[in-house]
């Protein structure tokens, strides 16, 4: 049963529900990671609606957290379409890009791969392996090489063979470290000496808790960030803490991964999510 199901069954025909009724509900809204901001908006919501209605002032309350702004990717109206996929280590982030460029070109669109998280060896293996697999080229230079490098070179490239998308893997930044975030920054503006970029997708893991939320705040203000990949939202994980970013940061959700499939990756559909929850 979803994250409000329980409670909706239990206060439905209902006069009002009880004390620990509510203090249960707000506890479960901490739990999933929807923040104290928007945990206080549901209850507040939710206690002045009729017990029969409560569904609808969780569902109104819900919607009101996401952003409006479009999900799609922005396309550039000439020449190939950059996206730089970013996040910290251990957010499924080099797996992320691979899992977008296949979901690109199942649209018949030509992608080129650019392995720019050149701090960790195995991010570059890994994309080449997913590049093999896939049968996306992969733009890559050699062990520890500047990451703006690797991402001017796979701009060119991506330029001189007209294609449809360059997707950018760049390093597992600590959203902490000052100095690694103007390394981002730098790569961008490198980029932007050849192409302009129109996405920056910033991967979340959906169980990372709130500090999802201070990750977010910090790239939004280093590369403004335009997008969400929300991972690892299979099993229990309710990627509450992608409402609360929502909500605060007003950036949208455009992507989910929902396991280790290369097709376990799909638009994010806010409706089909907020049914879920209830």
């Amino acid at each position: 049963m979803g994250l409000f199901g329980k409670f909706i069954s239990k206060i439905k025909g209902t006069a009002h529900a009880s004390a620990s009724d509510w203090d249960e509900l707000e506890v479960s809204l901490l739990e999933a990671d929807l923040g104290p901001r928007l945990a206080g908006e549901i209850i507040v919501a939710a206690k002045a609606a009729k017990a029969d209605s409560a569904d609808s002032a969780i569902i109104h309350t819900l919607r009101s957290a996401l952003s409006h702004k479009p999900r799609t990717l922005t396309k550039s109206e000439t020449g190939p379409t950059v996206v730089l996929v970013v996040g910290v280590n251990g957010t499924g982030k080099t797996t992320s890009a691979a899992k977008l460029a296949a979901a690109l070109s199942r649209q018949d669109s030509l992608v080129l791969l650019a392995a720019a998280d050149t701090f960790r060896a195995a991010a570059v293996d890994q994309l080449q392996t997913w590049g093999e697999r896939l049968e996306i080229d992969v733009v890559h230079g050699a062990p520890n090489a500047d990451p703006a490098s690797v991402a001017f070179d796979a701009a060119q490239q991506a330029l001189a063979r007209s294609v449809d998308y360059l997707v950018i893997d760049t390093a597992g930044r600590l959203h902490n470290k000052s100095d690694l975030m103007a390394e981002l920054g730098k790569v961008r503006r490198v980029i932007e000496k050849v192409l302009p970029v129109q996405e920056v997708l910033l991967v979340v893991d959906a169980t990372t808790g709130q500090n999802g939320l201070a990750q977010a705040k910090v790239f939004a203000e280093s590369v403004d960030v335009t997008g969400l990949i929300l991972t690892k939202i299979d099993g229990s994980a309710r990627g509450g803490i992608a409402l609360a970013i929502e909500q605060s940061l007003d950036i949208p959700i455009k992507f989910v991964g929902t396991g280790e499939s290369v097709t376990d990756f799909a638009p994010f559909e806010p409706e089909i999510y907020i049914q879920g929850l209830l």
